[in-house]
């Protein structure tokens, strides 16, 4: 069951059921699935009707909500072990974002000191329900703090989609936009259409255009000769996990385009909440990058576009390494230099 709302929101919390907006039916229609299951939720990831690592993050935890306020009657010992077992099912619906697992490990550490079935569905709720607050309120300083590497009248690029509807609000990446925005700043975006399944294209320049910020769509392969051509002032994307020394997961495509940039002379930075920052993953070549099906590729909307049976090598990820990156932006400040002494400062 679907219904539409108006205000957009990535998801929203209803109690009983979960409301997901169906980004996979973006720009042309605005849905939101009505999630009452864990089982749903793990196919709304999966299938990336939602997606951006935040915004997963989040699912996940109220996906554990749902799963709960319907097991009210087990034994606490039961609840317990299958609580366990639940968060590990979630955890395989997407590998690499490490949000996902951040959250899931939250919400099953909320229950560490309760003894009754009750209490710790309510501590799961609240849980999620900070992780959320938490989420917007993060965002909202990493856009800060990105705004001091900006100036009024720049030109950026960006790649995928870290806009709000990958996080609880003004996302990662585009949280400066977003803030420059309301100062009364006129930046203006190149938003690249993020093949295999357009997130650039669908998503951010639908996402950008609906708050009215100057945005402009190019094709991934056109990236090096608009950087070069267009006075681009620096690239900002998000990420899905970076590694203890800097090395950052992000949509496939992002390796390139900071090898361009950095040929360019062109600041390179990457937006990411201390969530996302992987202390445990010690480099680029430790994240899991995954795999996904070869007809993201072979087909376009249903159609195919590539003959019958090609093989078809698909990475949904790849990594940057930490020397092509200017500088990380996280709520609590910039890293740059030696990422690995940085990040860990900013962690603690």
């Amino acid at each position: 069951m679907s219904t539409t709302e108006t205000q957009i929101s990535s998801l929203r919390y209803k109690g009983d059921h979960l409301l997901l907006l169906d980004q996979q039916q973006l720009p042309h229609h605005t849905v939101y699935i009505n999630v009452t299951t864990i089982e749903q939720v793990w196919d709304c990831i999966k299938k990336l009707n939602v997606r951006g690592a935040p915004a997963i993050g989040i699912a996940a935890a109220f996906g554990i909500v749902l799963w709960a306020k319907s097991h009210t009657s087990l034994s606490f010992v039961e609840f317990k072990e299958q609580l366990n077992c639940q968060a590990a099912f979630l955890s395989t619906s997407r590998p690499t974002a490490v949000n996902l697992f951040w959250a899931l490990d939250r919400i099953t550490a909320s229950v560490a000191n309760v003894r009754e079935t009750k209490e710790a569905v309510e501590r799961i709720e609240q849980e999620a329900l900070l992780i959320q607050k938490e989420d917007e309120e993060i965002c909202r300083k990493i856009g800060e703090n990105g705004l001091t590497l900006l100036s009024d009248g720049d030109r950026l690029m960006t790649h995928c989609n870290a806009g709000g509807i990958a996080t609880a609000k003004y996302g990662t990446a585009l949280a400066p936009l977003y803030l420059a925005k309301e100062k009364g700043w006129n930046l203006s975006v190149y938003a690249n259409e993020t093949r295999p399944v357009f997130q650039g294209a669908r998503l951010t320049a639908w996402e950008l255009k609906q708050a009215g910020v100057d945005v402009t769509l190019i094709t991934d392969n056109m990236a090096a000769h608009t950087l070069k051509t267009k006075q681009v002032s620096a690239v900002i994307v998000g990420c899905d996990r970076v590694a203890a020394n800097g090395d950052t997961a992000n949509k496939i495509g992002t390796f390139g385009l900071a090898l361009q940039a950095k040929a360019l002379g062109i600041p390179f930075y990457v937006a990411s909440p201390l969530s996302t920052i992987d202390l445990h993953t010690p480099t680029g070549d430790d994240i899991p990058i995954e795999e996904r099906p070869a007809e993201e590729i072979t087909h376009v909307q249903g159609v195919p576009i590539a003959p019958k049976g090609v093989k078809v090598f698909n990475p949904a990820f790849d990594v940057t390494p930490h020397e092509y990156i200017t500088a990380i932006i996280t709520e609590k400040g910039i890293a740059r230099g030696n990422y690995k002494k940085a990040l860990a400062k900013l962690k603690k």
